[in-house]
């Protein structure tokens, strides 16, 4: 039976996610502003090299990204432009700006309606992102659009045949599944599947060019109660450590002797 590469639309979710300084202060539920910055979610970066290569190797004819997040991240996630997606929607809305924490089901009832809008092929996600960490909403968003998925995926075959994608799964204890999943399908990405390039000067310029759709939950079809979610974040510490670390500074002489005392004091040595 003959077989044929299939021309796609691939779709990949975003987001801009904080960073936070090595030393910070927790003002309430929240990181004081001072100590954070911000960058592309780092499973998302892998999730877009994916699909720019997939469209390099010929079997995708447009990437797509998609966010929701407001004005202020445009910059962040134009990072995804610059490395080779073709366009952009940011989702936001007025409804959206007091929720401090968007659950799996707010997130999925809007990228549904992304999903129905753009009729991708392939839907590529992060496993999951660097600040909730729910690591869900790509198998959420699969379910109720009616896609297959595949989970936890740190290996793709750039040479999808028949409608099928090849994929390498990542599971517990170390254990790899090969499996076909048929199209359309959302892959939820790990790092450590490809290299994520850097951003050229000339794709950096060029992103600024590149279409950024801005659409409201109205232009999506999506009721804004939808973002009313069951989730609220209650508390925020830093944990404690379960152990004592020491650290030593100095030669491998002067280090060697410090820590061969200690281990004399613990009992592990003579």
């Amino acid at each position: 039976m003959a077989t044929h590469k299939t021309m796609m639309k691939i779709l990949v979710t975003v987001k801009e996610v904080a960073t936070v300084e090595d030393e910070f202060e927790i003002e309430g539920t929240a990181i004081a502003d001072q100590y954070l910055g911000a960058d592309l979610n780092e499973w998302d970066d892998y999730a877009v090299e994916e699909a720019v290569q997939l469209q390099e190797a010929g079997l995708a004819d447009e990437v797509v990204t998609v966010t929701i997040g407001p004005e202020d991240c445009e910059q962040t996630i134009r990072q995804a432009l610059a490395k080779g997606a073709d366009r952009a929607i940011r989702v936001w809305d007025d409804a959206l700006e007091d929720v401090d924490l968007l659950d799996v089901g707010a997130k999925t009832d809007i990228l549904s309606a992304v999903v129905e809008a753009e009729e991708p092929d392939l839907v590529l996600s992060g496993v999951q992102s660097g600040d909730d960490s729910f690591g869900a909403t790509g198998v959420s968003l699969a379910s109720a659009v009616g896609f297959q998925w595949g989970a936890v995926v740190n290996g793709l075959e750039h040479d999808l045949e028949d409608g099928v994608a090849s994929v390498r799964r990542e599971l517990e204890g170390g254990v790899e599944e090969l499996t076909d999943i048929d199209l359309p399908a959302v892959l939820t990405i790990q790092t450590g599947i490809n290299e994520p390039r850097y951003a050229s000067l000339r794709g950096i310029r060029q992103a600024q060019r590149k279409d950024l759709d801005v659409q409201t939950l109205a232009d999506l079809g999506v009721d804004a109660s939808a973002v009313e979610g069951d989730l609220e974040l209650t508390e925020m510490y830093e944990p404690e450590t379960e152990s004592d670390v020491t650290v030593w500074e100095g030669g491998a002489d002067d280090t060697a002797g410090q820590l061969a005392e200690l281990l004399r004091e613990k009992g592990v040595a003579q």
